[in-house]
């Protein structure tokens, strides 16, 4: 099974411009990803998948591979797949250009889902909810069914679904055909509402497996995450 680790790059991010050049220890915030990423046995090659001159020139001297993608995008997602289409591969491994803490182990435990030839797509969760972030709306929650996977995902709580939530990792693996299939598909209306792309699979009958850890990491999606993150 080969499988490739895509980090979607986008430079102009909405709520902490440009984060993912942000430097910690000197270093851009996206190459300490990529790293980590590297690390992970399960991958064959791990690519920076990026939209800006910018970027090029900031990440040339990292020794980073990196491919040029459309500025357009209307998701990671779309990203992702504009990166592999002309690659033979099985598995695509989704990384968050903003989880500088990625435990590799993660990736590698995610990808071992898709040895059962019925997953189609995969994600991962925490496997406790802090209650200080139940009602922090930049804290993803995903409720789950018997069989671990994904019914829903919020950024604002729902009272009678408080007890079943977990801590959403932006971590995805998907099969070729399923991530095809995804960007083949307009946004759902859920995705465009919420702001979560993977409304795009629940809402057309893609099922996400969900895997609990205690590995869990949380991205860097605001200046006050930056600081929290600094301060740790």
């Amino acid at each position: 099974m080969k499988a490739i680790g895509v980090i979607p790059a986008r430079l102009h991010s909405i709520r902490f411009p440009k984060k993912i050049l942000h430097l910690i220890e000197g270093k851009p915030m996206v190459v300490r990803v990529y790293e980590k990423a590297r690390t992970a046995k399960s991958l064959d090659d791990v690519i920076v998948a990026i939209d800006a001159d910018e970027t090029a020139e900031a990440l040339k001297e990292w020794k980073v591979k990196t491919v040029m993608t459309a500025d357009d995008h209307v998701s990671g997602t779309d990203r992702v797949y504009e990166v592999v289409t002309d690659m033979e591969v099985d598995v695509i491994v989704n990384i968050q250009g903003d989880e500088p803490t990625i435990d590799p182990q993660l990736i590698d435990e995610l990808v071992m889902q898709f040895e059962d030839d019925s997953i189609v797509m995969a994600t991962v969760a925490g496997e406790q909810m802090d209650v200080e972030n139940i009602y922090d709306l930049n804290t993803v929650k995903v409720l789950l069914d018997t069989e671990g996977f994904a019914v829903n995902f919020r950024r604002e709580p729902v009272p009678h679904e408080i007890g079943g939530y977990y801590p959403h990792m932006g971590l995805y693996g998907y099969r070729k055909k399923t991530l095809e299939q995804m960007t083949n598909l307009a946004p759902s209306e859920n995705e465009k509402a919420l702001k979560l792309e993977q409304y795009r699979a629940i809402d057309n009958g893609i099922p996400i497996k969900v895997i609990l850890t205690e590995k869990v990491s949380k991205g860097i999606d605001t200046i006050d995450d930056l600081k929290l993150f600094e301060r740790a």
